[in-house]
């Protein structure tokens, strides 16, 4: 049955109607003189009678229900507005990584098949271009210029119904990163939005009245639906790393930011900008940290500069999120020693709802959850979950979705590509993802057991794990990107660095089975949260190097 409560734009709705007045997002339209960044507010009222304005103007310009429709838009409030005027025409937005670059931009383009676009001015230039990914398009609508806020504004005035929808039926597409192979578009459903809602604010007992800011411009989304602020913050999503903390740090304390999600990468410079300049940011209350481990050593940080702060570091994906959670408090406690010997990162118990397994690796498809065998406790293998919030296929790429997804009735299990345990309390304990694990003569070596006891040692910004050679005779190589100034420029510069990784890996009973430690001033990570290393493309590159 098709209805309208069903329609994940509700959630927006509701918030208009139990807070009219409350501020719903910030966005940032400049910095003055004194480093203080200006905004302009929006209200849930005016947020949700703008997207009204919105999806009645998609409407005139050809958008229907079940357009599929490009959103190519700049991350705050139009990405708020455009996205939920196309969910409450009951059309489906799809969502792609400004930053992946641009040959992988367009093939996710041809291969989620657009009718329409809807962009800022450059965009839907640039969709003008002769490129294969261009031909599906058959309407494009220009966003955020002075003529489409005429026309929102003008039909604002009217509220309009939401599209009756089902429950399973398509509301977006959101492509994954891509960061250990080509990224794939997930086919999110109404329902699947809705039990992520309620996963997220159970789980965090985030509450209306909040004020929240998403270094990731997608999680940005879930403000509305669940009654929080969003500021907006000052970085380019494709660029993350390339932020300045400043302007980031200056907004988290004016707006007395009560919430936030980012990648170590991001945090790991507000803590260090807040470190060197003694800076605290005593209004933030929950602090979500994802997308790549995150260490020790930045947790202990932001325990010190946000001490009123519970920090969580969750598990998940974009086909399953979020799976498990941990907070810091566990995660330094005995978590801690297990895993600088070597037992994986804690990642956490499943959040409610949320069943994970971990059973014995298989490299090709798994038909049913019967052909699985399970690991026992504290054994290694694959991580596979299911949930209300588990995507069930991939679109437009059926052997992938063969090769992701596992049939258990009318459950669908979906195998995170990672690699894990669970131990005797029932935590998950990560140890990387499957096809970068170091496979040697004497045994596989998974790259989240031996990296944190070297990612310990103070000068490390990062390192990555990885085999030199084919499998299954690799031969295990570290490469470390050192924290700024600590690049070794000579042999006994390296040397010494060298001695030191080995002293403070000691605690780690295999450590020595790294046979080389190299370094590297940069090391290639995924666009999205600028933390995970692409291991496959170093362990290709250092190969070829230290062979010539």
């Amino acid at each position: 049955m098709n209805d309208p409560g069903s329609n994940v734009a509700r959630h927006l709705r509701i918030a208009a109607t139990d807070r009219p007045e409350g501020v719903a997002i910030k966005s940032p339209t400049g910095v003055d003189a004194s480093g203080q960044v200006l905004h302009q507010a929006r209200t849930f009222q005016q947020l949700d009678q703008e997207s009204d304005g919105a999806a009645e103007y998609f409407g005139r310009q050809g958008i229907k229900h079940g357009t599929r429709v490009l959103l190519a838009v700049r991350p705050g409030h139009d990405l708020i507005v455009g996205m939920f005027g196309l969910l409450k025409r009951g059309a489906v937005p799809i969502a792609i990584d400004p930053g992946m670059g641009w040959p992988a931009f367009l093939e996710c383009v041809r291969r989620s098949q657009p009718e329409a676009l809807a962009g800022r001015l450059p965009a839907t230039l640039l969709s003008h271009l002769p490129f294969a990914a261009f031909r599906s398009l058959r309407r494009r609508v220009t966003v955020g210029n002075a003529s489409w806020k005429k026309a929102v504004s003008t039909l604002a005035a009217n509220p309009r119904p939401l599209a009756p929808v089902n429950p399973a039926a398509l509301a977006a597409i959101l492509f994954t990163s891509g960061s250990t192979g080509s990224p794939k578009g997930v086919r999110y459903t109404h329902g699947m939005f809705d039990a992520q809602i309620e996963l997220v604010r159970s789980t965090y007992g985030i509450r209306p009245g909040e004020t929240d800011m998403a270094m990731l411009p997608l999680f940005a989304l879930f403000n509305p639906a669940l009654g929080t602020t969003t500021v907006t913050p000052l970085l380019d999503p494709s660029r993350p790393l390339a932020a300045n903390p400043a302007p980031l740090v200056t907004a988290l304390i004016s707006e007395q930011v009560t919430c936030s999600f980012g990648s170590p990468a991001i945090w790991g410079k507000v803590a260090d900008h807040c470190e060197a300049r003694g800076l605290r940011l005593p209004e933030l209350r929950r602090l979500l940290i994802a997308g790549a481990p995150v260490s020790g050593e930045l947790l202990a940080k932001l325990r010190i500069i946000a001490p009123n702060c519970a920090i969580h570091t969750p598990y998940g994906a974009t086909e399953c999120l979020p799976i498990t959670t941990i907070t810091s408090d566990e995660l330094l406690g005995d978590a801690r020693t297990l895993t600088l010997r070597g037992h994986g990162t804690c990642v956490g118990r499943p959040v409610s709802g949320v069943e994970i397994r971990v059973i014995r690796e298989t490299d090709g498809p798994i038909a049913t959850l019967t052909a699985t065998t399970p690991c026992a406790v504290g054994e290694i293998g694959e991580i596979i979950v299911t949930g209300p919030s588990v995507t069930r296929e991939y679109d437009g790429l059926p052997e992938a979705t063969r090769l992701a997804k596992i049939a258990d009735g009318d459950r669908i299990w979906h195998r995170m590509g990672d690699l894990g345990s669970v131990d005797a309390a029932g935590r998950l304990f990560f140890l990387g993802r499957c096809v970068e694990k170091v496979r040697t003569a004497d045994g596989d070596l998974p790259t989240e057991s031996v990296e944190p006891a070297f990612r310990q040692h103070p000068q490390v910004f990062r390192c990555a794990l990885i085999g030199l050679g084919e499998a299954p005779h690799q031969t295990p190589t570290l490469v470390v990107e050192p924290r700024a100034g600590f690049f070794p420029e000579s042999e006994a510069a390296r040397t010494r660095f060298v001695a030191e990784l080995r002293d403070v890996a000691r605690i780690h009973p295999q450590a020595d089975r790294v046979k080389h430690i190299v370094f590297q001033r940069a090391l290639p990570v995924d666009v999205r949260h600028n933390a995970k290393i692409h291991r496959l493309q170093l362990a290709k590159e250092w190969t070829g190097r230290l062979a010539r």
